[in-house]
């Protein structure tokens, strides 16, 4: 069964990784190779990736920014007993954790979908793909702002994936 965007499953395997399995064992080994290679499930994997280094990213500047005794909020914090302060520090670090995992796991679900669309419309793999698929998905980020904002998200984000893109393509130096 051959499904756009899924690729094909079942069938028998015959490259040299199946060597020595059975009919079945080649059969599933050519089923999980397509699922991992299907645009759901790389979106899936992108945005729980995503989701964890948001969380990890977000973890970490929430515990880099303190406020200090020289601001309001800052001397509102300094009144509470240390028990309290621990307390609202953890909450703040927690939700800016799980505000900025939300975020990446939106942003990498998103553009890992739109590009592996892309590709499978195309069928191509080039940096085009990832530059197209960085400008749908600047512009879908964006839309909510305006039309300015949305072409100027797209420009951004497709400069932002074309330059990763080149810079993941280039040659090893082994």
């Amino acid at each position: 069964m051959n499904i756009p965007g899924l690729g094909s499953f079942g069938g028998g395997g015959g490259d040299a990784s199946t060597a020595g399995m059975n009919d079945q064992e080649k059969n599933m080994v050519k089923t999980v190779t397509a699922a991992m290679e299907s645009c759901p499930v790389k979106s899936v994997m992108a945005g729980g990736m995503g989701f964890v280094l948001g969380g990890a990213f977000g973890l970490f500047m929430s515990s880099m920014s303190y406020d200090t005794p020289l601001t309001p909020q800052g001397r509102a914090i300094s009144a509470l007993s240390t028990r309290e302060q621990l307390r609202h520090g953890l909450k703040d670090m927690g939700a800016r954790s799980l505000s900025s995992a939300r975020n990446f796991g939106k942003v990498g679900a998103l553009f890992s979908m739109t590009e592996c669309c892309i590709e499978g419309l195309r069928a191509k793999n080039d940096l085009a793909n990832g530059m197209l698929a960085g400008a749908v998905t600047g512009g879908i980020l964006s839309a909510r702002a305006g039309p300015q904002a949305m072409l100027l998200g797209m420009a951004g984000f497709a400069a932002f994936s074309g330059a990763i893109d080149l810079w993941m393509r280039q040659p090893s130096e082994e």
